[in-house]
């Protein structure tokens, strides 16, 4: 059911469901005469033989107004980036496939480093990134969009939705995110926003007060959507963590860079599903685990940066009042699961709870330690500045690389 409520500062584009797609579609291919669309897919190789991967090709082989489509490919050999070159080849828009792990690649990347750029480990952080390079250097789309290569209930509508608020020319919007319900057939998702980062905000709003950034997180309705759209100037200025934080860590950059009244979130599908990712109970560096270690971190940093000031004893009530405020919702998510029919298993949700609650902990001293640790990729402005040349040396690797 739509709604209408504006529960924030950032704009809330919801879908009252009264409007075709197709409707939307032939505005943008207007619009694409002044403002072409490019979209950037991060992937594994092993993406490729999942049905997900499949499906959001032949989807993306109908869409009309698309005029450029940048692949990220991680963890692929010669034999298997070629094979991805095939794979993609039936998409009939402009497409490249940017092999991270070709020599030609790895070649830029050691002219980054020898410049004091480093782009950091591997990973969708890393991946997005040189994405973003590839994007800015090719000069082809002034609306540029993201999601991830596992979305399994890929449709058209999700797209064109996520691209409108960016594209279209009476809007002012200069970012946009997307939202959904995050849920499959049986029960709720969306373990990390739920019972992580929701609580922890509403957490730090205890001990901090009133900030605008909190304030700015908390109107989010999916904070960690891998979902996004923006116009390409701003591709140039932001810097992105090259961990899990990468999702809040984008949020906190565009926040910093724009205004307010440019931000804006959209509704993109009534119902999400994708890859899942494990507890990871006894794994700190895997999974959930790791990834609520990294987003805690990344949120620590970027309050720290603002004039926040914490301590040791100060991480141990945040982690006492997290672990509380996060049972509660727990409860509330509970009785709104049972009145909808839907599975949920409070002990392995209240499980979670205690992990999660250690891992805020451990990040927060974790950041107390080493401050100067926040892995974060410098901006393509920067990068622009210090290798002038770059844009013309980035789009003949990835030319040579696909063509060869």
């Amino acid at each position: 059911m739509g709604d209408f409520y504006q529960n924030s500062l950032v704009t809330t584009l919801h879908n009252f469901r009264n409007r075709k797609t197709e409707d939307i579609e032939a505005e943008l291919i207007k619009y694409s005469k002044r403002r072409p669309m490019g979209l950037i897919i991060p992937s594994l190789y092993s993406e490729l033989s999942r049905p997900a991967l499949t499906n959001i090709v032949n989807v993306l082989k109908e869409v009309p107004y698309l005029n450029e489509i940048v692949i990220g490919l991680d963890a692929a050999t010669e034999d298997e980036f070629k094979k991805a070159k095939e794979f993609f080849s039936v998409l009939p828009q402009h497409h490249r496939v940017i092999w991270n792990d070709g020599p030609r690649m790895k070649q830029l990347e050691y002219k980054l480093t020898e410049k004091n750029i480093h782009p950091g480990n591997p990973g969708k952080g890393k991946n997005v990134w040189f994405s973003f390079g590839y994007m800015i250097s090719s000069g082809r789309s002034e609306a540029i969009a993201l999601h991830d290569a596992d979305i399994i209930t890929y449709s058209r509508d999700m797209l064109a939705r996520l691209f409108y608020p960016v594209a279209k020319p009476s809007f002012n919007y200069k970012y946009c995110k997307g939202y959904y319900f995050r849920a499959d057939e049986e029960k709720i998702n969306g373990r990390m926003v739920r019972l992580l980062v929701t609580p922890l905000i509403r957490t730090l709003k205890k001990f901090l007060g009133p900030l605008d950034y909190l304030d700015y997180l908390d109107g989010f309705r999916y904070i960690l959507s891998g979902e996004f759209s923006m116009r390409a100037d701003v591709l140039k200025t932001i810097r992105i963590p090259s961990d899990w934080g990468l999702e809040v860590g984008i949020l906190a950059e565009v926040h910093r860079n724009n205004a307010i009244s440019r931000i804006c979130q959209v509704e993109i599908a009534d119902r999400y599903d994708h890859k899942h990712q494990s507890e990871s109970f006894d794994n700190p560096e895997k999974g959930l685990s790791k990834m609520s270690f990294d987003i805690s971190r990344s949120i620590f940093a970027k309050l720290a940066s603002d004039g926040s000031v914490f301590s040791e004893g100060a991480f141990r009530s945040i982690k006492a009042t997290y672990h509380r405020i996060a049972l509660d919702m727990v409860e509330q998510f509970n009785n709104d699961a049972v009145m909808n029919g839907l599975k949920f298993d409070r002990h392995k949700e209240e499980r979670l709870v205690d992990q999660l609650a250690r891992n805020v902990y451990q990040a927060g001293i974790s950041y107390l330690n080493n401050p100067n640790q926040t892995p974060v990729m410098p901006s393509w402005k920067r990068v622009l500045s210090a290798i002038p040349e770059i844009r013309i040396e980035f789009n003949e690797i990835v030319e040579k690389d696909n063509k060869s």
